[in-house]
């Protein structure tokens, strides 16, 4: 049997989302309390890869199973986990499911504060100076449709192709302090939106157009764009599936 599993986690506590040799993940601590509730190693597919200190208000993967999950089956893995990982639902689906390679986009949010808060540092990037959100809106709209990210994308990366089709790209204000990225797509590559972000806080300071943007972009060149941003103001925040794939 399949299961989607959705859940969150902090980022700061870890070496990114997916196993590796050296430094703990949310896989680790999750698949070490799957194995210990079931008695018996369970491997998670990750929807996606989140890097050190990038967190996940809505993540997925899937498991396989011989026999269905416990009701309580969530409960008991919050009592597991550490506070900076939380389970939200378990869904079955379909067995031929993929949490990465069925979903239909993804939704992030890179999140800033202009001012020192000790209440946000680790979900917020703290940015210095005055940013023209209007300038950087309208250098975003270049971010959208269907087209070659290349000059986004970590370099040494194994991807098939660069490109992916950009359906959201926006800075929206909250506060006098405070603002956010949203940035929607079928899919992400690596860095991809620190990259992008980095790139619009150069327009947003008036060190870049929108036209030296758009040349950035036809470059396919990582090295033309702006440093990627801090990765504590990054989070996964939705990701959309076929509904016939749930039971």
């Amino acid at each position: 049997m399949r299961y989607f599993i959705t859940f969150t986690y902090r980022g700061t506590d870890f070496h990114g989302s997916q196993t590796q040799p050296n430094g703990n993940t949310v896989q680790a601590e999750m698949e070490k309390a799957f194995a210990t509730i079931l008695r018996t190693p369970v491997a998670l597919t990750f929807a996606g890869r989140t890097d050190a200190g990038v967190h996940a208000d809505k993540m997925v993967a899937h498991f396989d199973v011989e026999k269905a999950v416990p009701a309580n089956f969530a409960a008991r893995l919050n009592n597991l986990l550490p506070d900076s990982i939380a389970i939200r639902d378990i869904q079955h689906v379909t067995d031929e499911a993929h949490a990465r390679f069925d979903a239909l986009e993804r939704t992030y949010h890179y999140r800033i504060t202009l001012r020192k808060d000790p209440f946000s540092y680790q979900t917020r990037a703290r940015i210095g100076g005055i940013l023209d959100f209007t300038a950087m809106n309208e250098a975003a709209k270049s971010l959208l449709g269907r087209q070659d990210f290349a000059s986004f994308c970590r370099v040494h990366t194994d991807v098939k192709t660069t490109i992916c089709d950009v359906r959201e790209a926006k800075w929206i204000v909250e506060n006098e302090y405070e603002a956010y990225f949203v940035i929607t797509a079928d899919r992400f590559l690596r860095n991809m939106v620190r990259a992008v972000v980095g790139t619009l806080f150069d327009v947003g300071k008036g060190k870049m157009t929108k036209a030296q943007l758009e040349d950035i972009i036809a470059a396919k060149d990582r090295c033309k764009a702006g440093h990627s941003a801090p990765a504590e103001g990054l989070s996964l925040v939705e990701i959309k599936y076929p509904k016939h794939l749930f039971i």
